[in-house]
């Protein structure tokens, strides 16, 4: 039975895992920055020698946008150096290290979907950081997982929960229209991360759900799902730089891997799932 540990276990993906994986198949661990701070190189290496994980899940992360602009030097401590130590005392017992990354690596100026063997050239604070986190785990580990997604969305917030709060209480939702990515449930991200547990794949994954879509468009299928068409205005704005973040999931067709369902399918199912405005 392998041990698995799932850091940042609160979180969206976190959470999606904590529901998915089997206690009976796996001897699981899940902490959250209260708990273990990935920050604390010494904390990491004390608890990873106690539970001596075969495989680390690192759900960990400052996600929002404006913090990490905000407060960049969080934002590197937590999305790259926290990396840098979860590499470093993986590799000391040769653990397999899964890392969630994110689409914000691009600059998002292609004209078609980003693969893996694109180069990255982040544009914020987050992406920085983000990238600098993978820099670090190409660096310190050879027996590692990274796999970017985008718009994931689950428990806790994001622009589904938004939308949701905006539609309950009848108030207009802001979306761009020159904004494009693959919306991406926690639930379907978290069967992607799990194929990773048992088999012997290593690399750079991209996994986000089939399809894609502008802001705009994501708002509109999130209200058409709750049976509140025309009766809830969606704003449009304008991103001052269009942004195409849209995913290709080469390395998993590649490898023969599952790939996650369509947008559309995942949004339906999250909203009936959490039981729409209720």
């Amino acid at each position: 039975m392998k041990n698995v540990w799932i850091v940042g276990a609160s979180g969206h993906v976190g959470t999606a895992l904590t529901e998915l994986l089997d206690c009976m198949k796996y001897k699981m661990f899940f902490t959250d920055s209260t708990e273990v701070d990935v920050t604390n190189r010494q904390l990491v290496h004390l608890y990873i020698t106690r539970i001596r994980p075969d495989v680390i899940i690192n759900c960990a992360g400052i996600t929002n946008m404006e913090e990490c602009e905000k407060n960049p030097e969080l934002a590197y401590a937590v999305n790259a150096i926290g990396a840098r130590n979860l590499a470093v005392e993986a590799q000391a017992i040769e653990a397999k290290l899964i890392q969630l990354s994110t689409d914000d690596v691009f600059d998002g100026k292609l004209d078609r979907a980003y693969n893996e063997f694109d180069t990255p050239n982040p544009q914020t604070v987050y992406g920085k950081s983000k990238y600098a986190g993978e820099k670090f785990i190409e660096a310190f580990s050879n027996k590692y997982v990274i796999i970017r997604s985008s718009w994931v969305y689950g428990t806790g917030r994001d622009f589904v929960s938004y939308a949701l709060n905006q539609a309950k209480n009848n108030e207009e939702i802001e979306a761009h229209i020159n904004e494009y990515a693959c919306p991406t449930s926690a639930e379907e991200l978290a069967k992607i991360v799990a194929q990773f547990i048992d088999n012997d794949c290593l690399g750079i994954y991209h996994a986000v759900c089939k399809g894609s879509c502008s802001r705009y468009e994501f708002a509109s299928e999130i209200i058409k799902n709750l049976g509140k068409e025309g009766t809830i205005n969606i704003k449009t704005v304008e991103h001052p730089n269009p942004v195409n973040s849209v995913l290709d999931n080469m390395m998993l067709r590649i490898d023969g891997l599952e790939e996650p369902c369509q947008w559309k399918d995942a949004l339906k199912s999250h909203i009936s799932k959490i039981g729409g405005l209720k």
